[in-house]
């Protein structure tokens, strides 16, 4: 498996040297990352190929200030390249977008040859997972066939937060055990 990815990616390596190499986009089909929980949901009205049906998609997740849209296509937009959607939300700011693909419609190696030739070659890659980033926007595509696009500023920042937060833990857990 290792080389054959190799030898794709060797393959690849010509498309990707002459791509006129775009910035990374930071959303998808008029959805962009920073966007307000509102906008984001009237986009999705607007765009049928998300199978958005309504606020019965939106749910809080743990922690302080997120939320996620879930969109599902199956039923709503069948012909639609794209599965399932995620839109996770940060203090009401978009800051991830998870776009599963449907395999049986499209291919990882068109999508991944794709993302070359308009932004070069990755900036990380294994067997499952090809990455791109830049300052502000991390892209990645994933196996078996998702793109992801983060907001890089607030995903540092979240995990800066996780880090203290455990660090202080650890500290708290170290002074219980001493004082036994």
């Amino acid at each position: 498996m290792k080389r054959l990815v190799t030898l794709i990616f060797i393959s690849l390596l010509p498309l990707c040297w002459i791509a006129a190499q775009s910035s990374l986009p930071n959303g998808y089909a008029g959805i962009q990352l920073g966007m307000t929980v509102d906008e984001v949901k009237e986009a999705l009205q607007k765009d049928g190929q998300f199978g958005y049906r309504g606020d019965r998609d939106v749910s809080l997740l743990p922690g302080e200030n997120r939320s996620i849209i879930e969109t599902d296509t199956s039923r709503t937009a069948p012909y639609s390249f794209l599965d399932r959607c995620w839109f996770q939300f940060y203090e009401d700011r978009l800051y991830i977008i998870t776009i599963n693909i449907k395999t049986e419609k499209m291919d990882h190696y068109s999508v991944f040859s794709t993302l070359c030739s308009k932004y070069g070659l990755p900036t990380s890659l294994n067997p499952s997972k090809s990455e791109w980033v830049n300052d502000s926007v991390m892209v990645s595509l994933e196996r078996p066939l998702s793109i992801k696009y983060t907001d890089k500023k607030v995903f540092d920042s979240l995990m800066e937060q996780s880090r203290v937060n455990n660090a202080v833990i650890e500290n708290s857990q170290q002074h219980f055990l001493e004082g036994l």
